[in-house]
């Protein structure tokens, strides 16, 4: 808080810049239309310099409003709808309910950065879809051996409920949480090409039920990493992602390099690069690809964008000892750098480390600085390929939960090991800030 004296002074230097503004119009104005006789002094008071200084003075005096943070990646699951996934086993590390309940729990506490004159806070998260169980064509009846589409759109009616602030008992969520909820990414049948995924968004429309959570729904993701290799490079696929691309919605790809192999990557790009050149044939913008886990898919303009998701999952236990030299790490280098070339609407996310590294213990003494420093040479590849502009923050959560010590410390490491690699990186605050919520925006177009 400010004491009077410093009030004062506040509105004395307010009053200068209102003063400063009208001379600077009142400069274009006359410069653009200058008076016959060519002869005018703007006016400014003659105390200039002095409310410069005191601007300054006060301004650094003035506490700084905290980092907002996007967390472009994170997963919910009612109880109810556990039988719907994919990969659900009632003894499965996540077989329970993940709410935003929970979520907020495990944020509660963000942790200040000794290097950053600003603290943090949680602005909203990006909803990311579960791998409900679901086929490419849409279920004509319910005795239909095809699961279709149902599963995933009773998904996008459950993110609708949070959206709109309307709890349901048992779901974990409270009519606050609209407002936290900032963005949806929903499953899609992209091999299914363009017909398929009209018909899908048509009704993803409906389930949304009103057109301010539409707008929230900002990409689409069918995952690759558990398919046949040859998916991403059908044409129904490839036209898939341009057509995404043309309504604004990004991509999120989800590849694995550890578990897949380093296969999943080359195809990954070959993807980029015919996606990338039906956009020039067509004169439109790529769709923007956001990667997650190190590396997925997405852009928000009339091509798609590609966001690469979780780092495209590295293999992280190759430990640090001669790291740069190993084969498998100078290949996984090189495809990322590709993967960054191939558009300048490919994104990459800091998310699903922890799901790559030996697990944590759920105690307080866990060493950040070794975990960043054991991460640190995979990030640097993928900062120096994408650049700060395009990097973005995620947590991964629920599933960080598992390598990361549990739900009431795993987010917060790794928000403390993401501050330490941008600070090792010596990013701007400006950067920083593009990091952890601003680059998120802007990748999927998101209104706040």
């Amino acid at each position: 808080m400010m004491g009077g004296q410093e009030n004062e002074k506040m509105k004395e230097i307010l009053h200068f810049d209102v003063l400063h503004f009208k001379w600077q119009e009142d400069l274009h104005r006359r410069s653009s239309n200058p008076p016959r006789d060519s002869t005018f002094t703007p006016h400014l008071p003659a105390n200039t310099a002095r409310l410069q200084n005191d601007a300054l003075k006060t301004y650094h005096k003035t506490p700084k409003m905290p980092i907002p943070i996007i967390d472009s990646h994170i997963h919910l699951f009612p109880a109810s709808h556990l039988p719907t996934l994919a990969w659900y086993t009632p003894d499965g590390p996540l077989s329970a309910q993940h709410s935003v309940d929970q979520y907020r729990h495990a944020t509660t506490s963000i942790p200040a950065s000794a290097n950053s004159s600003k603290d943090k806070s949680l602005r909203g998260f990006i909803f990311l879809e579960t791998d409900r169980i679901s086929s490419i064509e849409e279920s004509e009846s319910e005795s239909s051996n095809t699961p279709g589409w149902k599963h995933a759109l009773d998904e996008v009616s459950f993110l609708s409920r949070i959206a709109q602030g309307k709890p349901v008992d048992g779901e974990g969520h409270q009519d606050a949480d609209k407002d936290l909820c900032v963005g949806i990414v929903p499953w899609a049948p992209v091999p299914g090409g363009p017909n398929a995924l009209r018909a899908y968004v048509e009704k993803v429309k409906e389930r949304a039920e009103t057109a301010e959570v539409w707008r929230k729904v900002c990409g689409m993701r069918y995952l690759v990493q558990d398919k046949a290799a040859g998916v991403m490079l059908e044409q129904g696929f490839i036209d898939g992602l341009g057509w995404l691309g043309k309504q604004g919605l990004a991509f999120d790809l989800g590849v694995d390099a550890r578990q897949g192999g380093l296969g999943q990557l080359r195809e990954a790009i070959e993807m980029m690069e015919k996606v990338s050149s039906a956009a020039k044939e067509s004169s439109e913008t790529p769709v923007t690809i956001v990667i997650s886990e190190f590396i997925q898919l997405h852009d928000r303009l009339f091509d798609a964008h590609i966001l690469a998701d979780h780092l495209c999952k590295p293999n992280l236990r190759l430990g640090t000892e001669a790291l740069t030299t190993h084969p498998e790490y100078v290949e996984w280098k090189d495809l990322v750098t590709r993967m960054a070339q191939a558009s300048p609407v490919n994104y990459m996310k800091l998310s699903g480390a922890f799901s790559e590294i030996l697990p944590l213990s759920s105690e307080d003494d866990v060493d950040i600085n070794g975990l960043a420093s054991q991460i640190q040479p995979w990030t640097d590849v993928v900062f120096d390929a994408f650049g700060p502009d395009r990097v973005m923050f995620g947590s991964d959560w629920p599933v960080a939960n598992i390598g990361g010590g549990g739900n009431d410390v795993a987010w917060n490491r790794w928000i403390r090991v993401v501050e330490t690699i941008l600070d090792r990186r010596g990013l701007t605050e400006k950067e920083k800030e593009g990091v952890w919520g601003q680059v998120a925006v802007k990748a999927y177009g998101i209104q706040l």
